[in-house]
């Protein structure tokens, strides 16, 4: 009796893993995707020291403002963001990773959202853009990714 009742209980968590660890695993796939999307809405939005909404952004908060809009919290700085998440090689990038940069400070000064096709979302003193991660000025600051969706 004993062992019909483990080996059906086993069956069942198998079962049940498989259908709703998939589901999980979508779940993140679709995140990443709303996460472009919604930054891409923000093409075009000023730059604004300290602004973390759709009337000026600066780095930080652009990143920290897309994030949000799809239900997840991030720290507010380049710097603190830097040290969450998990590091990923640049041949390993997926959208909706962050990228990071040392600019005007030793460490992480500016942080983006890859976007594929070697390409980040970002606040720049220009506004809310799209660049290239291996453009001339952004690729010899890059100083790392990190994966935190």
């Amino acid at each position: 009796m004993n062992r019909t009742f483990t080996v059906t209980l086993l069956s069942f968590m198998i079962v049940f893993s498989s259908l709703f660890g998939n589901a999980f695993k979508a779940e993140a796939a679709v995140n990443t995707q709303k996460v472009v999307t919604e930054a891409k809405k923000m093409i075009g939005t000023p730059y604004k020291f300290g602004g973390t909404t759709p009337k000026g952004f600066d780095c930080s908060g652009f990143v920290y403002y897309t994030y949000k809009k799809v239900g997840k919290t991030l720290p507010r700085s380049a710097a603190s963001m830097y040290q969450k998440g998990t590091s990923v090689h640049t041949s390993k990038l997926k959208p909706g990773d962050l990228v990071f940069f040392s600019t005007y400070k030793k460490g992480a000064s500016h942080v983006a959202i890859y976007i594929g096709n070697n390409s980040i979302i970002h606040a720049t003193s220009s506004g809310v853009k799209i660049d290239r991660l291996n453009n001339s000025y952004w690729k010899p600051k890059f100083i790392g990714a990190k994966r935190v969706a």
